[in-house]
């Protein structure tokens, strides 16, 4: 995405306000989401061994930091892109039952991040996971939690409203379901970020549905890894998918703005399936994969949300930089700069 610059962009509130304010949204929320989903926090790793299949490969292309363990042989580590399946193992080491669940401040690097307004090398989430029935890997189980998320979401920004009165609320009173393949038939002749845009801005807030399998165009509305959401399964809407994303519309950037992506996780089948149309069927043998086809793990629902994210959105910020301090190529620097945009 290139670089925008606001018209006329003013801060809403000062850096050392900012910072204040950061810390509340934080605090704030990860309370409500813990009370709300049943979530208890645990402590994350920052990096894990590599040939484990473990770590999440995202869209599949994105390369991990790696660095050798000199203890160890040489043997590799690698930084973290997201805890998706990590939280997964946690779940059934920990024996937490359906209903209930765990989340963790995630903190990761994406190297090959394309650096502008939303994105850093630096990712900082919560991620969080929840125990479920199989009964409830289904359509309606995934909206309900989608709600339930989305209201907490309402309630940090009228909090933000209580505590700065001239930052006003702009979310609309419902998120509003839409799978992509929906969009897609919505808005044919467009690429799938701009169908979000367009999406995004008529309704507000939008969730997303079936991120990863095969649109009827022969397309995919955006890459998801094999391993960890359901993109696969038939659901009651009569398309694929249990998983998504969770879109804002930016009223500062006037674009889509992801805040979450989550989803019901792949059971046996759906990994099957999924890592055979990916063409990577040799994961079967990594240690999480076998784990899951052996039945030793739960069955669950998770996903992450950005923080930095979170406080960009509520806070009104032209720029992820913003609200957390990483590194910024000089030239993007610099034209923020110019226009009123202070990164940290």
């Amino acid at each position: 995405m290139p670089l925008i610059i606001p018209s006329n962009y003013k801060q809403k509130l000062l850096p050392e306000t900012t910072e204040q304010a950061i810390q509340l949204l934080k605090v704030c929320f990860q309370e409500k989401l813990s009370k709300t989903l049943n979530l208890r926090r645990i402590t994350a790793p920052l990096f894990v061994l590599s040939g484990t299949g473990i770590n999440d490969d995202l869209n599949g292309v994105e390369r991990a930091v790696t660095f050798p363990i000199k203890c160890m042989g040489d043997r590799k580590a690698e930084v973290v892109h997201s805890l998706a399946k990590w939280k997964r193992m946690k779940l059934g080491a920990y024996g937490i039952p359906a209903g209930y669940g765990l989340y963790t401040d995630m903190n990761a690097i994406r190297s090959d991040e394309e650096l502008d307004n939303l994105h850093s090398l630096y990712v900082d989430q919560w991620d969080w996971e929840r125990t479920i029935r199989e009964e409830d890997r289904n359509l309606g189980y995934l909206k309900k939690t989608v709600r339930q998320i989305y209201t907490l979401l309402k309630e940090i920004e009228v909090m933000v409203y209580d505590q700065y009165p001239h930052i006003t609320p702009a979310l609309p009173e419902n998120i509003t379901f839409i799978h992509s393949e929906e969009l897609q038939l919505m808005y044919p002749e467009l690429p799938p970020r701009e169908r979000e845009n367009k999406a995004a801005e008529k309704f507000g807030a939008i969730f997303v549905i079936g991120i990863g399998a095969q649109l009827t165009n022969g397309e995919k509305h955006d890459g998801r890894a094999p391993d960890y959401d359901d993109w696969s399964s038939l659901n009651s809407d009569g398309f694929q998918g249990l998983n998504g994303d969770i879109i804002l519309w930016n009223e500062v950037l006037g674009c889509a703005f992801e805040l979450s992506s989550m989803g019901i996780r792949v059971d046996k089948e759906a990994l099957i399936k999924q890592l055979d149309l990916s063409g990577c069927p040799e994961r079967k043998e990594l240690e999480f994969h076998k784990a899951l086809l052996d039945g030793k793990l739960p069955l669950s629902i998770g996903g992450g949300i950005g923080q930095s994210r979170l406080c960009m959105f509520f806070l009104k910020k032209a720029h992820i930089g913003e609200v957390q301090a990483s590194i910024w190529p000089e030239e993007q620097f610099d034209v923020c700069y110019k226009n009123n945009i202070f990164l940290l």
